[in-house]
């Protein structure tokens, strides 16, 4: 297998993974101790790390084609970056109570588009 359907097969499998867990955690151990709307934002971030994650599976499967497709690193590495900076940022957001993390989370946002954006174009030029 070609190390980069390896990386983003392993880190899409990871990430969802530590979504499942994080969900779980928000779920269980974090309900009563946050107000509803902390909780919600902690939610969005296991639920995007969780779409998020597939992708990079999806990523993966096609790094493994005979002939990978242009753009796919970045597009993955952007997956990987949106995940740590959006996802990331509202985790800290909801659990700190500290706002300043917000600031953060559009440019994760950005990364997960670029990614979806270049995604599309690897598959067009194919």
């Amino acid at each position: 297998m070609p190390a980069l359907a390896r990386l983003f097969l392993v880190c899409g499998a990871l990430s969802a993974m530590l979504a499942v867990i994080l969900g779980a955690f928000g779920a269980h151990a974090l309900q009563g101790r946050l107000t509803a709307q902390m909780l919600s934002v902690y939610h969005t971030a296991a639920q995007y790390q969780f779409y998020h994650a597939l992708g990079m599976l999806a990523i993966g499967i096609l790094a493994a084609r005979p002939q990978p497709m242009p753009g796919l690193r970045w597009a993955g590495y952007l997956m990987i970056a949106g995940t740590v900076l959006f996802s990331g940022s509202l985790y800290a957001l909801s659990v700190t109570g500290v706002r300043g993390w917000g600031a953060i989370t559009p440019l994760g946002g950005v990364a997960f588009i670029a990614a979806w954006a270049i995604l599309a174009i690897a598959v067009l030029r194919a």
